[in-house]
């Protein structure tokens, strides 16, 4: 009994260090179209959980302006959610649209996902549980909370929502 047990949970530690690597998640576009990590390698990758009515979606300009001032260095995601109020009550294509319009963003913005809970997103159990990340214990606690990874995949740290994409707090990260 003490050998199957040993053995379930050297698979269990097989299983999560397969899993710390943000560049083996899987999500599609707002398109349908899947996204594959891997072309960020060498990247900062900013992921931001995103709402199309929420006091802080004017915060849609600074992440396209900060993904304008360092996208040859930086990818920024935009993960829209309506866990929050229920301010991402849109379909894949109002939300596609709004952003377009009202804030010309040309980042990815994907298929709307849960960041917390029982339908949690695999992408933000990973950015949320230490034992995957390496780095840190979160809860996303509200809309635009954001996570910044280094070139190497690695979590850097979140920021809450009234941090500003264009605060100092991440852009001397992007040096």
């Amino acid at each position: 009994m003490k050998n199957i047990i040993t053995s379930l949970l050297l698979l269990a530690n097989v299983l999560i260090a397969s899993a710390q690597s943000i560049y083996d998640s899987k999500i599609n576009t707002i398109d349908g179209v899947s996204i594959d990590f891997n072309d960020f390698k060498g990247k900062y990758i900013l992921f931001v959980n995103v709402a199309s009515k929420c006091g802080f979606t004017k915060q849609y300009a600074q992440l396209e302006e900060l993904y304008q001032a360092y996208k040859n260095d930086l990818v920024v995601i935009g993960l829209p959610c309506n866990q929050f109020g229920g301010q991402e009550p849109g379909d894949a294509q109002e939300i596609k649209s709004f952003c377009t319009k009202n804030f010309g963003v040309s980042f990815i913005i994907t298929e709307k996902i849960n960041t917390k809970g029982p339908e949690l997103h695999p992408i933000y159990a990973w950015l949320t549980d230490k034992k995957l990340n390496g780095k840190v214990n979160s809860t996303v606690k509200w809309n635009f909370q954001k996570y910044l990874l280094n070139k190497e995949g690695k979590l850097i740290d979140y920021f809450n929502s009234t941090t500003s994409p264009m605060s100092s707090k991440i852009t001397k990260q992007l040096i």
